[in-house]
Protein backbone atom coordinates (compact mmCIF):
# COMPACT_ATOMS: atom_id res chain seq x y z
CA UNK A 1 0.00 0.00 0.00
CA UNK A 2 1.32 3.29 -0.65
CA UNK A 3 1.12 5.64 1.98
CA UNK A 4 1.04 9.49 0.31
CA UNK A 5 -1.51 11.02 2.50
CA UNK A 6 -3.07 12.23 -0.38
CA UNK A 7 -1.74 10.76 -3.42
CA UNK A 8 -3.68 7.20 -2.99
CA UNK A 9 -6.96 6.61 -4.41
CA UNK A 10 -8.90 3.53 -3.68
CA UNK A 11 -12.49 2.30 -4.97
CA UNK A 12 -14.80 1.85 -1.87
CA UNK A 13 -18.34 0.55 -3.15
CA UNK A 14 -18.37 2.56 -6.37
CA UNK A 15 -16.56 5.91 -4.56
CA UNK A 16 -13.16 7.39 -4.60
CA UNK A 17 -11.76 7.53 -1.55
CA UNK A 18 -8.20 9.57 -0.44
CA UNK A 19 -6.22 8.10 1.96
CA UNK A 20 -5.03 9.96 4.38
CA UNK A 21 -2.34 9.47 7.56
CA UNK A 22 -4.50 9.07 10.99
CA UNK A 23 -1.79 11.41 11.95
CA UNK A 24 -3.05 13.98 9.78
CA UNK A 25 -6.52 14.15 11.31
CA UNK A 26 -4.64 14.51 14.67
CA UNK A 27 -2.45 17.36 13.29
CA UNK A 28 -6.15 19.74 12.75
CA UNK A 29 -7.82 17.99 16.17
CA UNK A 30 -8.86 20.18 18.86
CA UNK A 31 -8.20 19.40 22.65
CA UNK A 32 -11.45 18.23 24.29
CA UNK A 33 -12.71 16.72 27.33
CA UNK A 34 -12.61 13.61 25.67
CA UNK A 35 -9.09 13.79 26.00
CA UNK A 36 -9.07 14.97 29.92
CA UNK A 37 -11.32 12.12 30.48
CA UNK A 38 -9.11 9.42 28.71
CA UNK A 39 -5.85 10.97 30.08
CA UNK A 40 -7.39 10.96 33.56
CA UNK A 41 -8.08 7.34 33.49
CA UNK A 42 -4.75 6.42 32.22
CA UNK A 43 -3.02 8.78 33.85
CA UNK A 44 -4.10 6.64 37.24
CA UNK A 45 -3.24 3.10 35.35
CA UNK A 46 0.03 4.31 35.97
CA UNK A 47 -0.29 5.46 39.24
CA UNK A 48 -1.31 1.79 39.59
CA UNK A 49 1.79 0.51 38.08
CA UNK A 50 4.17 3.12 40.15
CA UNK A 51 2.48 2.13 43.47
CA UNK A 52 2.76 -1.85 42.80
CA UNK A 53 6.32 -1.61 42.46
CA UNK A 54 6.86 0.67 45.36
CA UNK A 55 4.62 -1.10 47.81
CA UNK A 56 7.00 -4.39 48.09
CA UNK A 57 9.63 -2.26 48.89
CA UNK A 58 8.41 -0.44 51.50
CA UNK A 59 6.85 -3.17 53.02
CA UNK A 60 9.96 -5.17 52.40
CA UNK A 61 11.14 -5.06 56.14
CA UNK A 62 8.05 -6.15 57.55
CA UNK A 63 8.08 -8.99 55.31
CA UNK A 64 11.99 -10.12 55.91
CA UNK A 65 10.74 -9.64 59.50
CA UNK A 66 8.19 -12.62 59.22
CA UNK A 67 10.05 -15.04 56.56
CA UNK A 68 13.66 -14.19 58.53
CA UNK A 69 15.11 -13.30 55.15
CA UNK A 70 18.88 -11.91 54.95
CA UNK A 71 19.48 -8.65 52.42
CA UNK A 72 19.92 -11.21 49.30
CA UNK A 73 16.66 -12.96 49.79
CA UNK A 74 15.02 -9.19 49.97
CA UNK A 75 16.50 -7.59 47.34
CA UNK A 76 15.43 -10.68 45.09
CA UNK A 77 11.30 -10.37 46.51
CA UNK A 78 12.09 -6.95 45.41
CA UNK A 79 13.61 -8.40 41.94
CA UNK A 80 10.87 -11.08 41.43
CA UNK A 81 8.08 -8.49 39.62
CA UNK A 82 10.75 -7.00 37.67
CA UNK A 83 12.00 -10.75 36.08
CA UNK A 84 8.42 -11.27 35.57
CA UNK A 85 7.67 -8.11 33.73
CA UNK A 86 10.69 -9.79 31.34
CA UNK A 87 8.31 -12.45 29.81
CA UNK A 88 5.81 -10.06 30.11
CA UNK A 89 6.52 -7.48 28.17
CA UNK A 90 7.45 -9.71 25.27
CA UNK A 91 4.16 -11.40 25.50
CA UNK A 92 1.79 -8.02 26.20
CA UNK A 93 3.92 -6.49 23.26
CA UNK A 94 2.44 -8.56 20.59
CA UNK A 95 -0.99 -8.63 22.39
CA UNK A 96 -0.95 -4.84 22.07
CA UNK A 97 -0.54 -4.71 18.34
CA UNK A 98 -2.99 -7.95 18.12
CA UNK A 99 -5.83 -7.71 20.60
CA UNK A 100 -5.54 -3.70 20.75
CA UNK A 101 -4.64 -1.23 23.54
CA UNK A 102 -7.50 -0.99 25.51
CA UNK A 103 -8.50 -4.90 25.42
CA UNK A 104 -4.92 -5.14 26.59
CA UNK A 105 -4.97 -2.49 29.31
CA UNK A 106 -8.79 -3.91 30.61
CA UNK A 107 -7.11 -7.79 30.89
CA UNK A 108 -3.94 -6.67 32.54
CA UNK A 109 -5.59 -5.07 35.46
CA UNK A 110 -7.80 -7.44 35.72
CA UNK A 111 -5.49 -10.18 36.29
CA UNK A 112 -3.14 -8.43 38.42
CA UNK A 113 -5.84 -7.33 40.97
CA UNK A 114 -6.46 -11.26 41.63
CA UNK A 115 -2.75 -12.29 41.22
CA UNK A 116 -2.07 -9.58 43.69
CA UNK A 117 -4.61 -10.53 45.79
CA UNK A 118 -3.39 -13.66 46.46
CA UNK A 119 0.13 -12.62 47.03
CA UNK A 120 -1.62 -10.96 50.52
CA UNK A 121 -2.30 -15.02 51.44
CA UNK A 122 1.18 -16.64 51.04
CA UNK A 123 2.52 -18.59 53.77
CA UNK A 124 5.96 -19.04 52.87
CA UNK A 125 8.74 -16.88 50.92
CA UNK A 126 8.43 -19.08 47.90
CA UNK A 127 4.76 -18.10 47.45
CA UNK A 128 5.31 -14.51 47.90
CA UNK A 129 8.10 -15.17 45.41
CA UNK A 130 6.52 -16.29 42.64
CA UNK A 131 3.06 -14.72 43.17
CA UNK A 132 4.82 -11.32 42.59
CA UNK A 133 6.52 -12.51 39.69
CA UNK A 134 3.47 -13.32 38.29
CA UNK A 135 2.04 -10.04 39.10
CA UNK A 136 4.81 -8.66 36.82
CA UNK A 137 3.52 -10.91 34.25
CA UNK A 138 0.04 -9.85 33.65
CA UNK A 139 1.31 -6.05 35.08
CA UNK A 140 3.17 -5.68 31.66
CA UNK A 141 -0.37 -5.00 29.98
CA UNK A 142 -0.41 -1.55 31.53
CA UNK A 143 3.63 -0.97 31.42
CA UNK A 144 3.30 -1.92 27.68
CA UNK A 145 0.57 0.08 26.74
CA UNK A 146 -0.40 3.15 28.50
CA UNK A 147 1.80 5.48 27.21
CA UNK A 148 1.72 4.76 23.59
CA UNK A 149 -2.31 3.99 23.72
CA UNK A 150 -2.66 7.94 25.30
CA UNK A 151 -0.21 9.44 22.59
CA UNK A 152 -2.72 7.73 20.08
CA UNK A 153 -5.16 9.63 21.20
CA UNK A 154 -3.71 12.99 21.47
CA UNK A 155 -3.45 16.04 19.12
CA UNK A 156 0.00 16.30 17.86
CA UNK A 157 0.65 19.89 19.33
CA UNK A 158 0.05 18.74 22.68
CA UNK A 159 1.34 15.03 22.62
CA UNK A 160 4.68 15.70 24.06
CA UNK A 161 3.47 18.00 26.83
CA UNK A 162 0.28 16.04 27.94
CA UNK A 163 2.42 12.74 27.67
CA UNK A 164 4.62 14.10 29.96
CA UNK A 165 1.96 14.92 32.72
CA UNK A 166 0.73 10.96 32.66
CA UNK A 167 4.41 10.32 33.17
CA UNK A 168 3.65 12.59 36.98
CA UNK A 169 1.57 9.57 38.07
CA UNK A 170 4.97 7.87 39.16
CA UNK A 171 5.33 9.92 42.04
CA UNK A 172 1.44 9.85 43.11
CA UNK A 173 1.53 6.04 43.04
CA UNK A 174 5.00 6.74 45.32
CA UNK A 175 3.11 8.56 47.49
CA UNK A 176 -0.11 5.97 47.49
CA UNK A 177 2.36 3.12 48.66
CA UNK A 178 3.93 5.58 51.38
CA UNK A 179 0.49 6.34 53.02
CA UNK A 180 -0.85 2.88 52.76
CA UNK A 181 2.35 1.54 54.31
CA UNK A 182 2.30 3.98 56.82
CA UNK A 183 -1.56 3.72 57.61
CA UNK A 184 -1.24 -0.07 57.65
CA UNK A 185 1.96 -0.68 59.16
CA UNK A 186 0.69 -1.98 62.68
CA UNK A 187 -1.77 -4.31 60.72
CA UNK A 188 0.72 -5.67 58.95
CA UNK A 189 2.00 -6.08 55.10
CA UNK A 190 -0.70 -8.95 54.37
CA UNK A 191 -2.89 -6.06 54.39
CA UNK A 192 -0.81 -3.24 52.65
CA UNK A 193 -0.35 -5.95 49.60
CA UNK A 194 -4.22 -6.40 50.03
CA UNK A 195 -5.32 -2.98 49.72
CA UNK A 196 -3.12 -2.62 47.03
CA UNK A 197 -4.88 -4.99 45.10
CA UNK A 198 -7.97 -3.46 44.92
CA UNK A 199 -6.03 -0.92 42.27
CA UNK A 200 -7.05 -3.56 39.67
CA UNK A 201 -10.82 -2.55 39.94
CA UNK A 202 -9.59 0.60 37.78
CA UNK A 203 -10.68 -1.41 34.63
CA UNK A 204 -14.27 -0.30 35.03
CA UNK A 205 -13.03 3.03 34.52
CA UNK A 206 -10.59 2.57 31.51
CA UNK A 207 -13.78 0.52 29.81
CA UNK A 208 -15.96 3.38 30.61
CA UNK A 209 -13.75 6.23 30.03
CA UNK A 210 -11.43 5.38 27.01
CA UNK A 211 -11.65 4.78 23.49
CA UNK A 212 -9.55 2.26 21.55
CA UNK A 213 -6.72 3.75 19.70
CA UNK A 214 -7.95 5.28 15.96
CA UNK A 215 -4.76 4.58 14.66
CA UNK A 216 -4.94 0.85 15.67
CA UNK A 217 -8.48 0.55 14.35
CA UNK A 218 -7.52 1.73 10.86
CA UNK A 219 -4.24 -0.71 11.02
CA UNK A 220 -7.39 -3.22 11.57
CA UNK A 221 -9.26 -1.78 8.40
CA UNK A 222 -11.77 -0.92 11.20
CA UNK A 223 -12.52 2.38 9.00
CA UNK A 224 -15.97 3.37 10.39
CA UNK A 225 -15.08 2.33 14.37
CA UNK A 226 -11.50 4.31 13.68
CA UNK A 227 -13.95 7.33 12.58
CA UNK A 228 -16.10 6.99 15.51
CA UNK A 229 -13.46 7.34 17.71
CA UNK A 230 -11.82 10.16 16.15
CA UNK A 231 -15.63 11.90 16.02
CA UNK A 232 -15.84 11.11 19.55
CA UNK A 233 -12.25 12.45 20.30
CA UNK A 234 -12.86 15.68 18.96
CA UNK A 235 -16.59 16.23 19.94
CA UNK A 236 -18.11 16.28 16.51
CA UNK A 237 -15.65 19.11 15.18
CA UNK A 238 -13.62 16.33 12.35
CA UNK A 239 -16.31 15.49 10.41
CA UNK A 240 -16.04 17.54 7.85
CA UNK A 241 -12.42 16.13 7.38
CA UNK A 242 -13.45 12.10 7.90
CA UNK A 243 -16.14 12.65 4.66
CA UNK A 244 -14.68 10.58 1.40
CA UNK A 245 -11.52 9.75 3.47
CA UNK A 246 -10.38 6.22 4.40
CA UNK A 247 -7.39 6.19 7.31
CA UNK A 248 -4.10 4.40 6.47
CA UNK A 249 -1.09 3.54 8.90
CA UNK A 250 2.45 2.69 7.71
CA UNK A 251 2.14 -0.90 6.28
CA UNK A 252 4.76 -2.93 8.54
CA UNK A 253 4.68 -6.44 9.82
CA UNK A 254 1.91 -6.23 12.63
CA UNK A 255 3.58 -7.35 16.26
CA UNK A 256 6.66 -8.40 14.76
CA UNK A 257 9.96 -8.46 17.27
CA UNK A 258 12.20 -8.86 14.18
CA UNK A 259 10.82 -5.89 12.12
CA UNK A 260 12.60 -3.58 14.91
CA UNK A 261 15.55 -5.24 14.39
CA UNK A 262 15.63 -3.85 10.71
CA UNK A 263 16.91 -1.23 8.40
CA UNK A 264 16.01 2.38 9.26
CA UNK A 265 14.72 0.57 13.27
CA UNK A 266 17.95 -0.98 13.97
CA UNK A 267 19.04 1.83 15.24
CA UNK A 268 16.93 3.68 17.32
CA UNK A 269 15.87 0.31 18.69
CA UNK A 270 19.38 -0.70 20.07
CA UNK A 271 19.77 3.02 21.49
CA UNK A 272 16.52 2.89 23.18
CA UNK A 273 17.64 -0.60 24.88
CA UNK A 274 20.61 1.04 25.65
CA UNK A 275 19.14 3.92 27.20
CA UNK A 276 16.28 1.99 28.52
CA UNK A 277 18.45 -0.01 30.57
CA UNK A 278 20.90 2.38 32.14
CA UNK A 279 18.66 4.90 32.44
CA UNK A 280 16.16 2.25 34.59
CA UNK A 281 19.22 1.11 36.40
CA UNK A 282 20.16 5.04 37.57
CA UNK A 283 16.68 5.39 39.15
CA UNK A 284 15.61 2.29 40.03
CA UNK A 285 18.68 1.01 41.74
CA UNK A 286 18.45 3.78 44.25
CA UNK A 287 15.02 3.98 44.78
CA UNK A 288 15.10 0.64 45.94
CA UNK A 289 17.41 0.65 48.25
CA UNK A 290 17.11 4.13 49.66
CA UNK A 291 15.38 2.92 52.76
CA UNK A 292 18.79 1.12 54.10
CA UNK A 293 20.91 3.86 52.33
CA UNK A 294 19.19 6.55 54.11
CA UNK A 295 19.50 4.18 57.34
CA UNK A 296 23.35 4.60 56.63
CA UNK A 297 23.02 8.11 57.40
CA UNK A 298 20.97 7.20 60.52
CA UNK A 299 17.58 8.08 60.00
CA UNK A 300 14.98 6.00 61.57
CA UNK A 301 12.07 4.14 59.48
CA UNK A 302 9.83 6.87 59.48
CA UNK A 303 12.35 9.77 58.67
CA UNK A 304 13.44 7.20 55.95
CA UNK A 305 9.45 8.00 54.97
CA UNK A 306 9.29 11.24 55.20
CA UNK A 307 12.81 11.52 53.02
CA UNK A 308 11.00 9.15 50.26
CA UNK A 309 7.71 11.34 50.51
CA UNK A 310 9.59 14.67 50.12
CA UNK A 311 11.37 13.42 47.18
CA UNK A 312 7.92 12.14 45.72
CA UNK A 313 6.82 15.54 46.00
CA UNK A 314 9.95 17.05 44.39
CA UNK A 315 8.96 14.95 41.10
CA UNK A 316 6.25 16.90 40.39
CA UNK A 317 7.92 20.29 39.37
CA UNK A 318 10.69 18.28 37.33
CA UNK A 319 7.61 16.96 35.13
CA UNK A 320 6.06 20.48 34.63
CA UNK A 321 9.49 22.25 33.71
CA UNK A 322 10.42 18.84 31.42
CA UNK A 323 6.67 19.09 30.09
CA UNK A 324 7.16 23.15 29.45
CA UNK A 325 9.67 22.96 27.83
CA UNK A 326 9.79 19.56 25.64
CA UNK A 327 7.32 21.60 23.52
CA UNK A 328 9.25 24.60 23.33
CA UNK A 329 13.12 23.10 22.61
CA UNK A 330 11.94 19.26 21.73
CA UNK A 331 12.73 15.88 22.90
CA UNK A 332 16.45 15.63 22.83
CA UNK A 333 17.65 18.90 23.80
CA UNK A 334 15.48 18.41 27.36
CA UNK A 335 16.18 14.78 27.93
CA UNK A 336 19.94 15.42 27.58
CA UNK A 337 20.07 18.28 30.01
CA UNK A 338 17.93 16.69 32.48
CA UNK A 339 19.63 13.72 32.37
CA UNK A 340 23.12 15.30 32.64
CA UNK A 341 21.34 17.28 35.58
CA UNK A 342 20.12 13.85 37.31
CA UNK A 343 23.54 12.61 37.03
CA UNK A 344 25.47 15.85 38.78
CA UNK A 345 22.68 15.54 41.24
CA UNK A 346 23.27 11.75 42.06
CA UNK A 347 27.16 12.40 42.57
CA UNK A 348 26.16 15.76 44.93
CA UNK A 349 23.95 13.31 46.82
CA UNK A 350 26.68 10.61 47.28
CA UNK A 351 29.05 13.05 48.50
CA UNK A 352 26.76 14.76 50.73
CA UNK A 353 27.65 15.54 54.59
CA UNK A 354 24.76 16.84 56.08
CA UNK A 355 20.95 16.54 56.05
CA UNK A 356 20.63 19.87 54.32
CA UNK A 357 23.11 18.61 51.34
CA UNK A 358 20.94 15.38 51.34
CA UNK A 359 17.87 17.55 50.26
CA UNK A 360 19.50 19.64 47.77
CA UNK A 361 20.95 17.31 45.95
CA UNK A 362 18.04 14.88 46.07
CA UNK A 363 16.12 17.51 45.01
CA UNK A 364 18.17 18.03 41.92
CA UNK A 365 18.12 14.13 40.92
CA UNK A 366 14.65 13.91 42.02
CA UNK A 367 13.45 16.78 39.83
CA UNK A 368 15.75 16.58 36.96
CA UNK A 369 15.59 12.11 37.07
CA UNK A 370 11.81 12.07 36.52
CA UNK A 371 11.45 14.85 34.44
CA UNK A 372 13.49 13.10 32.04
CA UNK A 373 11.75 10.20 32.40
CA UNK A 374 8.24 12.14 31.19
CA UNK A 375 10.04 13.14 28.13
CA UNK A 376 11.60 9.43 27.53
CA UNK A 377 7.87 8.09 27.98
CA UNK A 378 7.00 9.78 25.62
CA UNK A 379 9.60 9.88 23.23
CA UNK A 380 10.05 6.40 23.10
CA UNK A 381 7.09 5.68 21.82
CA UNK A 382 7.37 7.90 18.62
CA UNK A 383 9.83 6.29 17.05
CA UNK A 384 8.09 3.72 15.31
CA UNK A 385 4.68 3.50 13.58
CA UNK A 386 1.65 2.36 14.52
CA UNK A 387 1.69 -2.11 13.72
CA UNK A 388 4.83 -2.02 16.27
CA UNK A 389 4.74 0.39 18.37
CA UNK A 390 3.43 -2.40 21.37
CA UNK A 391 6.26 -4.16 20.55
CA UNK A 392 8.90 -1.64 19.72
CA UNK A 393 7.31 -0.44 23.68
CA UNK A 394 7.79 -3.53 24.74
CA UNK A 395 11.44 -4.31 24.29
CA UNK A 396 12.22 -1.11 25.85
CA UNK A 397 10.27 -1.71 29.03
CA UNK A 398 11.87 -5.25 29.28
CA UNK A 399 15.15 -3.78 29.19
CA UNK A 400 14.23 -1.89 31.84
CA UNK A 401 12.70 -4.71 33.94
CA UNK A 402 15.65 -5.96 33.22
CA UNK A 403 17.87 -3.29 34.85
CA UNK A 404 15.06 -3.98 37.74
CA UNK A 405 15.63 -7.44 38.52
CA UNK A 406 19.33 -6.84 38.62
CA UNK A 407 19.83 -3.65 40.24
CA UNK A 408 18.03 -4.64 43.77
CA UNK A 409 20.81 -7.76 43.97
CA UNK A 410 23.72 -5.98 42.76
CA UNK A 411 23.11 -3.13 44.83
CA UNK A 412 22.11 -5.66 47.82
CA UNK A 413 25.50 -7.52 46.99
CA UNK A 414 27.24 -4.03 47.80
CA UNK A 415 25.70 -3.17 51.01
CA UNK A 416 26.89 -6.51 51.89
CA UNK A 417 30.39 -6.17 51.48
CA UNK A 418 30.01 -2.78 53.46
CA UNK A 419 30.72 -0.48 50.73
CA UNK A 420 30.23 3.26 51.54
CA UNK A 421 27.26 5.13 50.61
CA UNK A 422 29.49 7.66 48.91
CA UNK A 423 30.47 4.76 46.42
CA UNK A 424 27.25 2.96 46.06
CA UNK A 425 25.68 5.95 45.10
CA UNK A 426 28.28 6.92 43.01
CA UNK A 427 28.29 3.56 41.32
CA UNK A 428 24.67 4.11 40.09
CA UNK A 429 24.89 7.37 38.90
CA UNK A 430 27.60 6.06 35.95
CA UNK A 431 24.66 4.43 34.08
CA UNK A 432 22.65 8.19 33.90
CA UNK A 433 26.17 9.33 32.45
CA UNK A 434 25.71 6.61 29.75
CA UNK A 435 22.32 7.92 29.43
CA UNK A 436 22.48 11.24 28.42
CA UNK A 437 25.62 10.69 25.64
CA UNK A 438 23.17 7.86 23.99
CA UNK A 439 20.24 10.21 24.10
CA UNK A 440 22.50 12.44 22.02
CA UNK A 441 22.27 10.20 18.76
CA UNK A 442 18.26 9.15 18.68
CA UNK A 443 16.26 11.31 16.16
CA UNK A 444 13.88 14.14 17.47
CA UNK A 445 10.68 13.67 17.49
CA UNK A 446 8.53 16.80 18.60
CA UNK A 447 5.81 18.19 16.29
CA UNK A 448 5.74 15.14 13.88
CA UNK A 449 3.15 13.56 12.94
CA UNK A 450 2.83 9.43 14.53
CA UNK A 451 2.35 6.77 11.57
Amino acid sequence: MSLNPSAQISENSGSKQKSVQVGEVFEKMPVTSQHWKAGLALFFSFVIEAWEMMVIILASGSIGNEFKLDGAQIGSLIGSIFIGAIPGCIVWGELVDKLGRKKSMIYSLILYGIISFISSFSVNYDMLWWSRFFSGVVLSGLIVAAFPFFEELLPVRVRGKATVYLASGWPVGTLIAIGVTYFCSDLGWRWILGISSLAGFWFLVIAMLVPESPYWLAGKGRQSQAKEVLHRLSEGKMKEEMEDVELVVDNVKEGSFMEIFKGKFLRPTVLQIIINFCFSWGYWALSSWMPVLLAKKGLSTPQGLGFMAISAVFMFPGYMASSYLTGKFGRKKVMFTFVLMAAIGGFGFASSNSMAEMYIWNFILSFFSLGAWGVWDTWMGELYPTEIRGVSYSIGSSAQRLANAIAPSVIGALLAANSSFMSTVSFISVFLVITFIAVLFLREMEGEILH
